[in-house]
């Protein structure tokens, strides 16, 4: 004889206990089903995620288009590119976008002024759309509690085809006291619109994700633009103190106050202590 399925196991969907769960999650919990499958909704749901995953990745990076031409205009931003030469490519060989190309090298030191405290760059990654919905506010976020900090921050660039590993050679290039990339995520069905911000003290060759710190899941309904700037501008301010980072270093999760970060050391005390 057939018997009535345990509501206490499968709570209703219009249940205290659902939307409580799902208001805390992007997941896709306790969604329901037709028989042994999917609803209709929520398989529709699950392919529209799927194609803007993969729009996000394969999307190739148009500077204002992505940035805004307001935005590139007021931080005169400017692109570079790795040794990846096409989308494939890059898709391909991750190696390959942990190079800049040679003309790159020449063009970052001649644009950018080095040892700078504070050096920003933005990196396409995995998604485009991460960073056309994150980077810019951000920017301007971090741009403005460096200046209020009394840091030096460098002129801020864009690096198509990008990996995390660039860090390294453009720590060599400029010597900045801390280097943040903020850098597509890889998109999941959960959103295409998640960015991360690797950081890293004086990052030079031979440094592994072990030398870094990240800040990942910068996106509406994960780390808000706002927390997001006021970690990575505490973290930068902890680096700098600390003259390390990585695995060497714990994320202070007190209250943000941009008032308590120390004035990093000037240029020329710097020099001294290298």
């Amino acid at each position: 004889m057939a018997t009535e399925p345990d509501t206490t196991l499968f709570p209703s969907e219009s249940s205290d206990l659902v939307r409580r769960i799902r208001a805390r999650t992007p997941a896709r919990l306790l969604a329901g089903r037709a028989g042994a499958s999917y609803r209709t909704e929520t398989q529709m749901e699950l392919r529209a995620a799927h194609a803007a995953a993969r729009d996000a990745v394969r999307t190739e990076l148009d500077l204002e288009a992505c940035l805004g031409a307001d935005v590139v205009r007021r931080w005169k931003i400017f692109e570079v590119c790795t040794t990846a030469g096409s989308k494939d490519e890059y898709l391909l060989r991750p190696d390959l976008g942990r190079r800049l190309s040679g003309e790159s090298r020449a063009e970052i030191p001649r644009l950018c002024p080095s040892e700078v405290n504070l050096q920003i760059i933005i990196g396409d990654g995995l998604s485009v759309t991460a960073v056309a919905a994150q980077a810019p506010r951000l920017l301007e976020l971090l741009l403005e509690g460096a200046k209020a900090n009394g840091w030096t921050a460098g002129q801020p660039f864009l690096v198509r085809h990008c990996r995390v590993g660039v860090l390294n050679e453009i720590g060599e290039l400029l010597a900045p006291d801390v280097a943040v990339l903020l850098i597509g995520e890889r998109p999941g069905l959960a959103t295409a619109e998640s960015l991360s911000a690797y950081m890293g003290y004086r990052p030079r060759s031979g440094h592994t994700d072990a030398n870094r710190n990240l800040i990942s899941n910068i996106h509406s309904r994960g780390v808000s633009l706002w927390d997001a700037a006021g970690r990575i501008l505490r973290l930068a301010g902890q680096m700098m103190r600390a003259g390390d980072s990585g695995c060497n270093l714990k994320e202070q999760f007190a209250a943000f106050d941009e008032n308590r970060l120390a004035t990093p050391k000037s240029t020329q005390e710097r020099k001294h202590s290298s």
